[in-house]
């Protein structure tokens, strides 16, 4: 449980084990794990245990995880049936010449679940999924320029990290083209102002981007961006790797009413095992075999077996429902609090993917602020990233998140006088 209000966590094994770490890894942790996206003194580096929606560092603190792994773990940490049909398929055969038959189970389970989805291609990363999507694309049309939404997440490939990261060049991003999130019109000028050159567009099927506002699509968007697509013969990508399977077990696309050509899925799909996939319309499959795209891991059986168990989990257990409503609870708690304590929340995004920024706080001091209270009391907020509910958390967790927001409002009311 977490401690009480008067007593913070502190962290000092993991400062000490991250002085270990920069000596001889770049950064120390590298990545979206990196300590610099979050508050330094307030936040725990390193994992000891995990179980359930809890896990606890190696300093000896316990929290409430609103990251979830940054979305991997959908159903708990060390779900048993995931854990044991994981551990079955590893005694049998993981990583070996042929794939296992359970990889044409989960391919042919993922076609009956994804409703545009005829086939399946396996990986390990969203990247690898993102990156072959586009590909396909490309071969498909025998296109090269590619829309992609300004700000949106697609990996770390050249084609979709920023100029200023080390080692890309703005040949990198030769062929792809930006529009801003909910620009139909936008859209419909890149479109018009480069006839029969556009292979895809790629998105997520909502605007999630760090340090910002979550915003959901505007009325007829994505039914707009599919009619021009189809009209123009272009790829729509579906980017479903960080919200998929929290929205709806179809995809995402299916609860925002539009369909696809290609959707990307990893995270939430193994709940921590690594494995991504990306499935497509019939049409794209013959452009799919042609092109060349592989890794030493992919076809391991271990996480298929994995993913089999977790999407029947959350088929069995109407994980999705119980995913929205507790999101929904802790995003309600939080906005009362805020009201209460006269420091207004507001949350957005998807009841399953929450965030909150404070109202009148440009410079985020607010929320970076809050963020560290709750955390230092044993929930874990992050304060620039969109959070994660799984289906391990209960009404009981809530009320104790809430418990711990209500003491860092207090704390930071009195800060500020």
């Amino acid at each position: 449980m977490g401690k009480s209000d008067e007593k913070y966590y502190n962290f000092n094994k993991s400062k000490e084990l991250f002085t270990r770490a920069t000596r001889v890894i770049p950064w120390g942790i590298y990545g979206h794990m990196t300590p610099t996206l979050q508050v330094p003194g307030s936040y725990p580096y390193y994992t000891a245990e995990a179980k359930g929606c809890r896990y606890t560092d190696i300093d000896g603190n316990e929290f409430i995880d609103y990251m979830c792994a940054y979305g991997p773990m959908i159903l708990g940490h060390n779900y048993g049936p995931v854990e044991e049909a994981a551990a079955l398929q590893r005694a049998a055969a993981n990583c070996t010449n042929h794939p296992a038959p359970v990889m044409v189970d989960l391919a042919e389970y993922l076609v009956g679940l994804i409703p545009v989805a005829d086939w399946v291609l396996f990986a390990k990363n969203g990247g690898d999924a993102t990156n072959y999507a586009l590909l396909v694309a490309r071969a498909h049309t025998r296109r090269k320029k590619v829309i992609m939404v300004a700000k949106h997440y697609h990996g770390v490939a050249p084609w979709c990290t920023a100029l200023g990261h080390g080692g890309i060049t703005p040949e990198d991003h030769l062929n792809m083209l930006q529009v801003e999130w909910n620009d139909l019109e936008g859209f419909e000028a890149l479109v018009k102002n480069h006839p029969g050159e556009i292979a895809a567009f790629i998105a997520q099927p909502y605007h999630h981007v760090t340090y910002g506002k979550q915003e959901m699509p505007a009325p007829g968007y994505w039914q707009g961006i599919e009619k021009v697509c189809r009209n123009e013969g272009i790829i729509l990508i579906s980017d479903d790797v960080r919200t998929g399977f929290r929205l709806h077990i179809g995809g995402s696309n299916e609860y925002f009413g539009y369909k696809p050509d290609l959707i990307c899925f990893c995270k939430a799909i193994a709940n921590g095992h690594p494995i991504s996939v990306c499935v497509g319309r019939k049409e794209l499959m013959n452009a799919a075999s042609k092109v060349l795209y592989t890794g030493s891991f992919w076809m391991s059986a271990e996480p298929m077996a994995a993913s089999l168990a977790t999407l029947k989990a959350l088929q069995d257990t109407d994980g999705v429902e119980k995913i929205s409503r507790i999101g929904t609870l802790l995003m309600k708690g939080l906005e009362e609090l805020g009201a209460r304590y006269g420091l207004e929340i507001e949350t957005s995004g998807a009841p399953g993917l929450p965030f909150i920024h404070f109202k009148g706080d440009p410079d985020l001091f607010l929320q970076q602020s809050f963020c560290a209270e709750v955390t230092r009391r044993g929930s874990f907020f992050h304060p620039h990233h969109n959070w994660f509910i799984s289906t391990a958390h209960e009404e009981k967790d809530i009320d104790e998140t809430l418990s711990h927001a209500e003491a860092a409002l207090k704390t930071l009311k009195a800060s500020l006088g």
